[in-house]
Formats: C-alpha cells, structure tokens, sequence
C-alpha cells in the first residue's frame, strides 16, 4: 500500500495475547498498531498472489 492510499475502517478481532503483543510492539517503536495490521495484511496478500487476479508472469513457475 502506497502511503497516501485511500484507507476504509473495517473490524477485526484477535486474541488478547495478540493485541497485547501489538500495543507493547507499537509502544516501543511508535509505530501505531493499524501500520502493522496493515502490513500483516499485506504480507498474507503477497503470499496468496498467485490465487488473486491480475497479471501472469512471463516464465511459468517449474515448481508448480
């Protein structure tokens, strides 16, 4: 996501360890909790690619 994307709010839930964990990580770096949310999302994204549509590459993957 570019910094000056359009954002929409949407509800989660996670566990208590989880929003513990992320409050003391963002409470450390000030970095705020929807930055790593979003990165988190970001990275399930990437890792599910090929199932999403858009662009195929030019050279098939021989490992699939």
């Amino acid at each position: 996501m570019t910094a000056g994307s359009k954002k929409t709010s949407t509800t989660i839930y996670i566990t208590e360890s989880q929003d513990q964990q992320l409050k003391e990580l963002s409470r450390r770096t000030k970095v705020p909790v929807a930055v790593y949310i979003r990165e988190g999302i970001d990275m399930v994204l990437a890792h599910h690619r090929d199932v999403l549509p858009g662009q195929l590459p030019l050279i098939a993957d021989p490992q699939k």
